[in-house]
């Protein structure tokens, strides 16, 4: 039963106790035994409603001491309520910040609206580090209920970032709700971490993608570009869309498309892609090779291509089998 309710319960308990005690030893009315019970209760002290016989004048003291250690014990509840309520907030702000302050190669996420909710449901689901910058007090309730890593303040100011770890993370990702404060926080962080990797949300309005690559982001994304483009290749490409889901996203059969990058001590590295044994060992096809040192994409790899040290290959299948292939490369 909530603290509340039960507070209440107790209260009424006493005014009946009082009322009718009154009622009985001062064969009072019940208006006028109520208004003298409360009046006792709440130490208010206007002076006796009735004459009172020295039984009642026994109870009255009881009734009184009932009534302080009452309100006595709810002022302690209240104060303790509030009081562990501040110190929890404190500490968990403290601990909040010290979890923050040991993130290495994570991102900062600015914003936590819809866009940037489902970035941080995927990054969580791929077991990536990240950090949170909101500054909606409703919004903080939903991060600190979903466990999410998060601070509380604007996005764009450049103690918020360090405070962030920007110096120390893989990319900063913003999708704060106005092109200008997505500008204003590009700038900021590129200042602040010239080889951050900034990704940056744009509305698709006129320039917008245009000053946010000057203000220094690496890639700007629009959501309703992709989200039209999306829909009309559905109409003109249906099978072509569903593969793409199906490879993108963990679907029925398990498929999906990733990245690995190859290290210089692994066990394919200097080895053509058919001496790699990839397609015989795990049944995975390579649909493209990135090439590190002269960013060059090779797509449909022949099975004399090289694998060579930092290069990123681009397989799809059975997501286990990827995850295999991880191990080794």
């Amino acid at each position: 039963m909530p603290k509340s309710v039960t507070a209440i319960i107790i209260l009424v308990c006493i005014l009946s106790f009082g009322t009718f005690g009154y009622m009985f030893l001062e064969n009072s009315s019940f208006v006028d035994s109520l208004y003298m019970t409360t009046i006792t209760v709440s130490t208010v002290g206007y002076g006796e409603t009735f004459h009172l016989s020295p039984k009642g004048r026994v109870f009255t003291v009881i009734l009184i001491l009932l009534g302080v250690g009452f309100i006595m014990l709810m002022f302690s509840k209240i104060t303790e309520a509030v009081v562990e309520g501040e110190l929890q907030a404190i500490y968990g702000r403290l601990k909040m910040k010290k979890k923050v302050l040991e993130l290495t190669d994570h991102y900062i996420i600015c914003g936590f609206g819809r866009i940037g909710r489902v970035i941080c449901d995927l990054l969580k689901e791929a077991n990536k580090p990240f950090v949170v910058i909101e500054n909606n007090p409703k919004v903080i309730r939903e991060l600190a209920d979903l466990n999410y890593l998060f601070l509380d303040g604007e996005a764009s100011s450049d103690d918020m970032l360090l405070q962030a770890g920007i110096q120390r993370a893989k990319g900063l990702i913003s999708v704060v709700s106005s092109d200008a404060n997505n500008v204003y926080i590009t700038l900021s962080a590129r200042g602040l971490n010239n080889d951050l990797y900034i990704m940056a949300r744009s509305s698709g309005a006129d320039g917008g993608e245009t000053k946010l690559l000057r203000a220094g982001a690496n890639r700007v994304i629009s959501p309703y570009y992709i989200g039209a483009c999306r829909m009309a290749q559905h109409i003109l490409r249906p099978t072509v869309t569903d593969f793409i889901d199906l490879t993108v996203h963990s679907g029925e059969l398990g498929l999906r498309m990733e990245e690995l990058s190859v290290s210089d001590h692994g066990k394919i590295v200097n080895n053509t892609l058919m001496d790699s044994n990839i397609r015989r060992d795990f049944n995975l096809i390579v649909v493209a090779i990135k090439r590190d040192h002269a960013g060059e994409m090779l797509f449909n790899p022949n099975p004399t291509s090289m694998i060579l040290k930092n290069d990123t290959l681009i397989v799809l299948g059975d997501y286990a089998k990827i995850k295999e292939l991880e191990k080794i490369i």
